[in-house]
């Protein structure tokens, strides 16, 4: 079955973008941290800057999410505009299979 993606809610879009950028940033932040310690232990001078990276690592989900809020209403709106001139992205679907039951475990 063959259909049309027409238009996209941009705030539903910019919602969802967001928590999925910050989300991706809780996972990579640890290696921010990681790599501002180490960066502060190897600092030659002083190594005050890269413990400050490591620090500001932790407003990464925040800032992800800011900007993938941002970025998804923008992307969001670009692309209902484009869908009225071009149609939009034909989409074929199928219904999935239905999930059979396993039987109930039979009880003593």
């Amino acid at each position: 079955m063959k259909k049309r993606l027409t238009h996209i809610a941009p705030l539903k879009c910019g919602l969802t973008l967001a928590a999925l950028y910050a989300l991706i940033a809780v996972v990579i932040l640890p290696f921010f941290l990681i790599a501002g310690c180490i960066g502060s232990l190897a600092g030659g001078r002083s190594g005050l800057p890269a413990l400050l990276f490591g620090i500001g690592a932790i407003f990464l989900p925040v800032l992800y999410g800011v900007l993938g809020f941002i970025f998804g209403v923008i992307s969001a709106f670009i692309y209902n505009l484009v869908a009225q001139w071009t149609g939009g992205i034909e989409l074929t679907l199928e219904d999935a299979a239905p999930q059979s039951v396993p039987p109930p475990l039979p009880t003593a």
